[in-house]
């Protein structure tokens, strides 16, 4: 019977040797999560950087000489490479957390599994001894030895366990927090790629947009128009004004534009007083009355100026360079006749 007990209480420290093996791998997959969490960071503050010097670049070209605008232009080129390259090494790091998570989750399962296990174990242990300990009652020195090691054994046993569900129930909120951290950064992610002044894409996300836009209306066979947009008052505001006034004329621009466009419809802040946007399944006269009312609504808020607009329906095949080319050429014969 002591063979038997001992053997049980054998298999419960077993069992809690396995269990501290799953914790120690548990531990690892924390530690790569966290690795992948601070990559993940430092990749978003690069590409945040990113964006702000092309947003720079694009700001400066207002009233810009031409040699001025040739480097802002340069700069914007490699500001969009450097996102680009952000963005890979993001998507990468993203997947890498994805599967890191999900390893984690195998990992909590194998634990509650080991941890059913040695459950088990303990309570057979326990019985086997107090049924050793009633059958050896008595005052032989030898049982009394027995069964005061026995009740050591199992106190132990217990100590270990209670230490085990403490950690099984940190790496449970250690994954929750991890989750959050996912998620929180996806955001970070999602806000980076917005101007943080009007709310509409940056060029980066904002081009990627357009193109999925446009390769849907390919697909689907509807027609697609392209605006290509210019807040004609935004120097007069900035300079007469101040910039308080200019960033106000910009916002109340994109502001009157996404109350006349659909959710789904991408605006980009493709400069710094210019913006292009696509409206699938509509026509040249519906977007030409819309863009109307905007012109008009801007005129009758800040006075002046207001807003011109350059209108193209997408040909068979179209890309998205050909489609703002004709669409800027269209911008400027706009211009020229007011």
């Amino acid at each position: 019977m002591a063979r038997q007990s001992v053997a049980s209480q054998s298999e419960d420290l077993a069992a809690s040797a396995a269990d501290q093996t799953v914790s120690d791998t548990d531990q690892t997959a924390s530690d790569t999560e966290q690795t992948l969490s601070d990559l993940d960071q430092a990749q978003a503050e690069a590409d945040q950087r990113a964006s702000d010097r092309d947003q720079a670049a694009s700001d400066r070209d207002l009233g810009a000489s031409p040699e001025s605008h040739h480097a802002s232009r340069s700069e914007r080129a490699e500001g969009t490479l450097a996102r680009h390259a952000t963005r890979m090494v993001r998507g990468q790091v993203s997947a890498e957390r994805d599967q890191s998570a999900a390893r984690r989750e195998r990992i909590a399962t194998q634990r509650d599994r080991v941890a059913d296990e040695r459950d088990q174990a303990a309570e057979e242990a326990d019985r086997v001894g107090e049924r050793l300990e009633a059958e050896s009652a008595g005052d032989d020195p030898r049982a009394s030895e027995a069964r005061a090691a026995l009740a050591t054994m199992r106190l132990e046993a217990a100590a270990q366990r209670e230490r085990a569900a403490a950690d099984r129930r940190r790496a449970a909120v250690d994954r929750e927090a991890a989750a959050a951290d996912r998620t929180h950064l996806l955001r970070e992610l999602e806000r980076a790629h917005l101007d943080d002044l009007t709310g509409a894409y940056r060029r980066g996300m904002g081009e990627i947009a357009l193109v999925q836009e446009i390769e849907r209306a390919g697909r689907s066979r509807k027609p697609l128009v392209l605006a290509y947009l210019d807040c004609d008052g935004l120097k007069e505001a900035n300079d007469r004004r101040g910039h308080a006034a200019g960033d106000a004329l910009l916002c109340d621009l994109v502001a009157l534009m996404r109350s006349k466009l659909r959710p789904y419809d991408p605006i980009v802040r493709w400069g710094g007083d210019e913006f292009i946007c696509t409206m699938s399944d509509t026509d040249l006269e519906t977007a030409r009355a819309r863009f109307e009312w905007v012109r008009k609504s801007l005129v009758e808020k800040h006075g002046g100026g207001g807003a011109t607009v350059g209108l193209v329906c997408r040909d068979e095949g179209e890309t998205l360079e050909a489609l703002m080319e004709r669409a800027n050429a269209e911008l400027r014969e706009a211009k020229q006749e007011r």
